[in-house]
């Protein structure tokens, strides 16, 4: 099948990539990657998969779903106290061991560059840093191992407020920081295959910052890496439709088709089965799948099933 002209390319750097045992192709392909929050506090499921068990079981259930990708949070980006690093090293690293060998890959939502060398260590093939290496040293430990680099952009200091932000243009901004963050991670090491970018939306920014950010995602994307969007059940979402935390998934994977139309290729979603439909049916549109089936109106030695790994 051809690719569909009205498509948005995919990244320019290195579009082929090897991310712990899967493959992607991001020129025709969008990686799903489900949340899994080891956190009593979390933004969403408010401590549902805290314990170790309802982690695992829930990682589990999402790969089942059909994600690519399990992104293990054990400290939430919003403000309040310190969690200390031995702690969040203990509640990502159980997580990550249970996971080996599952054919996922396993990122690790962390600004701390010694719980990312723990969780590489533990077989983490991605760290997911949303304060955009405010840690130098993180790029560091990136680089010295095989591992991919989520490169985010926010202002705060971790785990610190951030009140009434302000922007002259918001992705103007966000571009510029982005690029001088990648730069950071080059210098010290960290290959241009195994960066992505991410810009961020509600991390310091209101709504009418996010929803800005959306409409012009192909201006993150023109970047070149792959452009990974982390936009489920947030509140400029819940804001635009008004609706409350639980009851966005609508307006979430309206978002994360609009921004996969731009360029997008890896989204971070807590309601895994529905955005896996969503990104599987744009992939069969564009034309860079097959169908699953092919039986409607088929002649009888037409029908076909088609597996896809």
């Amino acid at each position: 099948m051809s690719a569909s002209r009205a498509s948005a390319p995919g990244p320019s750097i290195q579009p082929i990539r090897r991310i712990g045992p899967r493959t992607f192709d991001f020129s025709r392909q969008v990686a799903v990657m489900a949340i899994v929050n080891r956190t009593p506090d979390s933004f969403y499921d408010k401590g549902s998969t805290f314990a170790l068990d309802a982690a695992v079981a829930a990682a589990h259930r999402a790969l089942a779903d059909g994600a690519d990708w399990v992104d293990v949070g054990g400290a939430k980006f919003a403000p309040g106290p310190p969690i200390p690093v031995e702690e969040e090293i203990a509640r990502v690293v159980p997580v990550i061991e249970a996971l080996r060998g599952s054919g996922a890959v396993i990122s690790v939502d962390t600004f701390h560059a010694a719980v990312a060398e723990a969780a590489i260590a533990a077989g983490a093939h991605v760290i997911n840093d949303t304060t955009g290496i405010h840690d130098p040293r993180m790029a560091e430990v990136v680089a010295a191992s095989d591992a991919t680099i989520v490169v985010t952009h926010s202002l705060a200091e971790p785990r610190t407020a951030y009140p009434a932000p302000r922007y002259g243009d918001v992705v103007t901004e966000v571009v510029d920081f982005l690029r001088s963050r990648v730069d950071r991670a080059l210098q010290a090491g960290v290959p241009a295959e195994r960066i992505v970018v991410d810009p961020g939306h509600d991390l310091n920014k209101n709504t009418v910052h996010s929803l800005e950010l959306t409409r012009r995602l192909s201006e993150i994307t023109a970047l070149g890496h792959p452009t990974l969007v982390a936009l489920s059940n947030k509140d400029f979402i819940g804001e635009s439709i008004a609706r409350d935390r639980g009851d966005r998934v609508e307006g979430s994977i309206a978002a994360a088709v609009y921004c996969v139309l731009q360029g997008a290729r890896i989204v971070r979603v807590h309601n895994v089965r529905q955005t896996v439909d969503a990104m599987r049916m744009i992939e069969t549109i564009a034309g860079w799948r097959e169908p699953a089936v092919l039986r409607h109106n088929m002649a009888a030695d037409e029908v076909r099933e088609t597996r896809h790994g």
